[in-house]
């Protein structure tokens, strides 16, 4: 299984997992927002133009992902010292 990319801004507390070739630029065609109340938080679902699902934002991310996954992520955000 090929690698999969996340970023992690702690600042905004959203991360963002990619399905798609970091060397390639896919633009999302579609947004799906889960439902807040179902998830218990914001998980949006990007989808290209063939429907294709390419990722996964989510927001309020250290309640929804493992801490290892945040802290193996790319961080958008100035790392504390």
């Amino acid at each position: 299984m090929p690698d999969v990319k996340v970023t992690y801004d702690k600042t905004a507390n959203a991360a963002y997992i990619y399905f798609t070739d970091p060397q390639v630029s896919v633009r999302s065609a579609h947004t799906y927002p889960c439902d807040p109340i179902d998830v218990d938080g914001m998980i949006n679902l990007d989808f290209d133009e063939q429907g294709r699902l390419i990722g996964i934002e989510v927001l309020a991310a250290t309640s929804k992902l493992p801490e290892y996954v945040l802290q193996a992520a790319e961080r958008l955000d100035p790392e504390e010292s």
